[in-house]
């Protein structure tokens, strides 16, 4: 019985730099979307309906996981 040591590895070094990067993206939308609160909750903030926080960063999260679900399909053609 002949063993085969050689591991096989599931994903390339390009792989995991795209989903480093990914993972990036997500963290910064999410930063981006909180906040916009007041210190009183009797007290209304107009601030969270913001460019920022309904428009950029669910566009950066969404544009994340995309990015994130390519590094897991993406081969590199040889």
């Amino acid at each position: 019985m002949v063993m085969n040591d050689k591991k096989k590895v599931l994903f390339k070094r390009n792989n995991y730099i795209i989903l480093i990067f990914s993972i990036l993206l997500i963290s910064i939308g999410y930063i981006l979307m909180s906040g916009g609160g007041s210190e009183s909750p009797l007290i209304f903030n107009n601030e969270i309906y913001n460019f920022q926080r309904i428009r950029l960063a669910p566009l950066l999260v969404i544009l994340g996981f995309s990015i994130a679900l390519f590094s897991i399909v993406y081969i590199k053609k040889k």
